[in-house]
């Protein structure tokens, strides 16, 4: 399910982020994403999302990361390690799936993080995860 379309979009204090590959919706702890159809989920442009988390948040953010799997895209699960290493700001992912596919891609790339990933049926769980993650309670 679409965030816009979900009950927590008029529930949850957000603003729009809408970038070429992809929608971004910044809660106070934590993000969701929904990328575009198609797109393959590149250094780059996680250099440009990385650039307008810091200018959104500020420097020193410490955030959560709901990836909600709407589209079919790619990813090298490889740079969770280099996200990681250069950035590090992300504590904690969860990764909302609708098919058997992404579930597999969402297990490799768990295989690349040293965070916590959730993998989630539902975007109302993902997100009741998120605002209940131990992480954000250190």
């Amino acid at each position: 399910m679409n965030f816009e379309k979900s009950n927590y979009f008029k529930l949850l204090n957000h603003k729009k982020l809408a970038l070429s590959f992809g929608d971004f919706y910044l809660m106070n702890r934590f993000i969701i994403s929904e990328l575009h159809e198609g797109i393959h989920f590149d250094w780059d442009k996680i250099q440009v999302l990385a650039a307008e988390l810091i200018r959104h948040y500020g420097y020193g953010l410490k955030i959560g990361y709901i990836s909600n799997r709407i589209n079919p895209y790619s990813l090298d699960p490889h740079l969770w390690t280099q996200f990681n290493q250069e950035f590090g700001f992300i504590i904690a992912s969860a990764a909302v799936v609708y098919d058997d596919i992404s579930y597999m891609n969402a297990t490799l790339e768990k295989q690349f993080t040293s965070n916590s990933l959730k993998r989630c049926s539902s975007l109302e769980e993902a997100i009741y995860w998120m605002q209940n993650i131990e992480e954000f309670k250190i």
